[in-house]
């Protein structure tokens, strides 16, 4: 589903010629996407927190093959006799804004989501990896995208690359049906640890330390009473669903809260500190990554270069490592970096650990953003090489800093996690709508 977004990459000189619409309008095919993303994205986390996630998932992977149909159809080569002429019959360059849009509400339940997804199903110190994975399939299928896209558009046309995801995604609608459940349950209070339960057993901790350095006992067994005074009633588990069942899109309420109530509640978290720290974090470097994919389409299809669309594709190779290498190094650090401050801070574990991964993320970022900026302005001497490779480092700092951000979030503010990961999404998302089509004029003066 990340392949969607980054689509129109690779051919934004070939969509202005064919639809005879400048740089600035092609760019807001990508831009509307992206806003669609963002605004979807608010309804969706309503209803996934009150009928679950599993009926988003199939509803977006349907409207990802519709769409995806729908901006093909929009590019279909007129015919004569059995000769397939150069041009299009009508493009219509509103179908396919109209398809694009489609796209990014398709797309929303996955961005949205699935980092919600991993923090219902896997403890604290399992989600480093798991969040990671989910993050780099998205970068890196983003970043992946236009390789692949730029040698379609050369070989069999720019409207494949949409057929083929319509084909993907229908191939992938099966499995998303038959093996992928519901996540999300009603939590009851004793499964669920309040603040001033984990207070109250961060101070048994320290007062069993306290007594094990003036000599007395420090095993778990030599007090009992003090765990049972402390202790939790065991929940009532619900029973399992049937196979049958797990097919359901829906499977009953998990939240008594009113749809607009939760609807609404995302716009006050545009002023908590933790989702505006995320949204810095995350927002900065994923609307450099869009800008840098813009510099690549305005300067290396023109001079000194001259690439085409298939070289300019080839040019996110770069960007695709450099998310693989991202993913690597937060799978690494993550839950190893947790573990050892964990250690160190007596076996007390703060959710602050997570934000470790950001001092990685300053190295990666700055070093990508400052030495793309000196090479990019001066193709002609440092050549491909050089601005492709800080290209890379910007993006592995994006998905370190995707991470962190996301783990914080779910591990610190669980109660609100569904809110806060959909602010992220639109607070990152919604602003690019802007982004392509104001950084095209900009850069088109200083050209």
């Amino acid at each position: 589903m990340a392949l969607d977004t980054p689509l129109l990459a690779a051919n934004t000189v070939t969509l202005s010629l064919i639809f005879e619409k400048n740089f600035t309008e092609t760019a807001l095919l990508t831009g509307y996407h992206l806003c669609a993303v963002g605004v979807a994205g608010f309804i969706f986390v309503a209803s996934a927190r009150i009928w679950g996630k599993r009926h988003l998932y199939l509803l977006g992977t349907v409207l990802i093959i519709v769409s995806s149909a729908w901006g093909g159809a929009v590019g279909t080569k007129a015919r004569t006799g059995d000769t397939q002429v150069s041009f299009y019959s009508r493009p219509n360059y509103a179908s396919l804004l109209w398809a694009r849009v489609v796209q990014g509400i398709g797309l929303a339940p996955f961005e949205a989501l699935v980092n919600a997804s991993v923090g219902d199903l896997y403890f604290v110190h399992q989600r480093g990896l798991r969040m990671a994975l989910s993050n780099l399939a998205l970068f890196g299928g983003a970043f992946f995208t236009p390789v692949l896209v730029g040698k379609i558009t050369h070989t069999i046309g720019w409207e494949w690359s949409f057929y083929l995801i319509a084909i993907f995604a229908g191939v992938l609608f099966p499995l998303v049906f038959f093996f992928v459940p519901e996540t999300a349950f009603i939590r009851s209070r004793d499964q669920t640890l309040s603040d001033d339960s984990v207070h109250c057993l961060n101070e048994q901790h320290e007062l069993s330390t306290t007594k094990g350095s003036n000599g007395g006992p420090t095993s778990d067994k030599s007090n009992p009473a003090s765990f049972e005074k402390h202790s939790f009633p065991t929940a009532i588990l619900p029973r399992k669903a049937t196979f049958a069942e797990s097919l359901l899109p829906f499977n009953g309420r998990k939240s008594s809260d009113n749809f607009f109530k939760l609807l609404l509640r995302p716009f006050p978290l545009f002023f908590h500190p933790a989702v505006l720290w995320a949204c810095l974090i995350q927002g900065t470097l994923i609307g450099w990554a869009v800008m840098i994919g813009v510099v690549l389409a305005a300067i290396f299809l023109g001079p000194p270069l001259w690439f085409n669309e298939v070289e300019t594709g080839y040019m996110y190779v770069g960007p695709f490592v450099g998310a693989v290498v991202g993913f690597i190094v937060s799978g690494l650090l993550a839950d190893w970096s947790t573990k050892l401050m964990i250690k160190r801070n007596k076996g007390v574990y703060e959710p602050e650990f997570r934000i470790v991964l950001v001092l990685v993320q300053l190295v990666f970022g700055c070093a990508g953003l400052y030495g793309f900026g000196i090479t990019a302005g001066k193709v002609g001497r440092y050549g491909w090489f050089l601005p492709d490779f800080f290209f890379a480092c910007e993006v592995g700092g994006m998905v370190l800093g995707a991470v962190a951000s996301a783990l914080y979030i779910v591990d610190a503010h669980r109660t609100f996690a569904f809110s806060s990961l959909r602010e992220l999404g639109s607070k990152c998302s919604s602003p690019l709508l802007v982004t392509p089509s104001a950084f095209f004029r900009w850069l088109t003066r200083k050209l």
